[in-house]
């Protein structure tokens, strides 16, 4: 049985793709390809989409979903960062259409019991691919106070970064990190308590800033922002999704000022109220969009 599987903002990511029939488009973050379903149904019958994902388990999942669209669709197991590469291997020159969710997948959250939730007991992995080596756990045990300061303040901005960085330094020397709860503990204790967040959990923080840290999260969309307005066909669209500020800025810029693109979007979209309630994890979600310009 998959997951839950709700794609965010999917009316306005096809309205915003405008996908057509004979059109190839690219799925950056495949997850559980509702997405990539919305593209299919919307520019049939022979229009294409290659779905990239670095989560296998996601790959598997999306293959499943999408089955009906046999000839359509193209698994790539790769992060985002490859696409260029990837599109001159199998030997597409230019798309009609680049899409980029970078939330986690309910399949991360709910159910890939790799850390990627404060909710429970889990081990402390939040590799998205498990072909990398480094783990969250081996970052929280081995690096050093103020490289775990750096990476909860600017990945997280989180401004109890050095305390939190002590008290897990302190904690470490007694025994291994190595399960969620254990962070959660310690991230509850560092930060006194007038200063715990009142709508988000107190480790939110924490666990994105480790998350992106472990899967080098902002170098490869600072890549892909790069190379993917050069492989827009003219008039194509780019369409990124973001969820907390380091990503949304670095979209942001990147649209401004790459010359070959126009912002169509000069102020993110955003989920309806309907869609916040009936799916929560939307509400921070905003979506940029820019076209490859005609000339």
């Amino acid at each position: 049985m998959q997951p839950s599987h709700l794609p965010v903002m999917l009316e306005e990511v096809v309205a915003c793709l405008a996908p057509v029939d004979g059109g190839v488009y690219v799925d950056g973050n495949l997850g559980l390809g509702g997405h990539t379903e919305g593209i299919l149904e919307a520019c049939g019958p022979t229009g294409r989409v290659v779905g990239f994902d670095w989560d296998a388990a996601a790959l598997t999942l999306a293959q499943e979903r999408l089955a009906r669209f046999s000839g359509r669709v193209r698994f790539v197991h790769e992060n985002f960062a490859s696409i260029k590469e990837t599109l001159m291997e199998l030997g597409i020159g230019t798309i009609d259409g680049l899409l980029l969710d970078l939330g986690l997948s309910s399949l991360q959250l709910d159910a890939s019991g790799r850390g990627f939730s404060f909710k429970g007991s889990e081990p402390l992995d939040m590799r998205m691919d498990q072909r990398q080596k480094t783990t969250a756990a081996e970052l929280v045990n081995e690096a050093s106070e103020e490289e775990l300061a750096d990476i909860f303040f600017y990945y997280g901005e989180e401004r109890q970064a050095r305390r939190i960085a002590e008290e897990i330094v302190e904690a470490r020397r007694k025994e291994k990190i190595v399960s969620t709860d254990q962070l959660v503990a310690l991230v509850d204790q560092a930060i006194p308590k007038r200063f715990h967040p009142k709508k988000i959990h107190v480790a939110t923080k924490v666990f994105q800033a480790l998350r992106i840290a472990v899967n080098r999260e902002l170098d490869s969309l600072e890549r892909i922002l790069a190379d993917g307005a050069t492989l827009l066909a003219p008039g194509a669209r780019f369409c990124v999704i973001s969820f907390h500020s380091l990503e949304d800025r670095l979209v942001k810029q990147a649209f401004r000022e790459n010359p070959l693109l126009e912002v169509v979007t000069p102020k993110p979209l955003t989920p309806g109220r309907a869609e916040c309630l009936r799916n929560p994890r939307a509400r921070s979600a905003k979506l940029r969009v820019a076209a490859r310009g005609r000339t």
